[in-house]
């Protein structure tokens, strides 16, 4: 709830004091056009680091492998994309600590870290039941066939 509350109260108060201040000491003028320099400058490292990032993934799936921190930094490049589309210098800069390459790979890490992953591919994984614990189990792969059209005629 605190979360919520910083994020959809505090922060826009603390954007409007700092653009209202940078405007105060550059005008106006040069304050938005520096908030416009920011989004396209934001939005073409979004697209040399999301297109990086994307080959790597690719690579590893290539190789067999699962590109889970790719995907986690995926995570992070677009919620960097779109804290740099929004108007302010607060949200920038988190926006742009997302797409630098050191800080992406430690957010990534921090958020796989919450998560389970599972191997599938392993007859052995691990999952996690409904009341939060984790087991080892063993994967059974299945089939099913529609047999409607069948001699008999369609099963009611």
């Amino acid at each position: 709830m605190r979360a919520l509350l910083l994020l959809f109260v505090v922060m826009p108060i603390i954007e409007m004091w700092l653009l209202i201040q940078v405007g105060a000491e550059i005008g106006p003028l040069y304050t938005i056009s520096l908030v416009l320099l920011t989004a396209v400058i934001g939005v073409q490292l979004l697209r040399q680091q999301g297109f990086a990032t994307l080959w790597r993934g690719r690579r590893k799936l290539e190789e067999g492998q699962l590109p889970a921190q790719e995907i986690a930094e995926g995570i992070i490049l677009a919620v960097s994309g779109a804290l740099l589309l929004t108007p302010g210098f607060v949200t920038d800069a988190i926006g742009f600590a997302g797409l630098f390459p050191p800080s992406r790979a430690l957010l990534g890490q921090l958020l796989l870290s919450k998560l389970l992953i599972t191997n599938l591919h392993d007859p052995k994984h691990r999952y996690r039941t409904d009341d939060g614990a984790t087991r080892t189990g063993t994967t059974i792969d299945g089939e099913s066939w529609d047999n409607r059209g069948d001699i008999d005629g369609p099963k009611h």
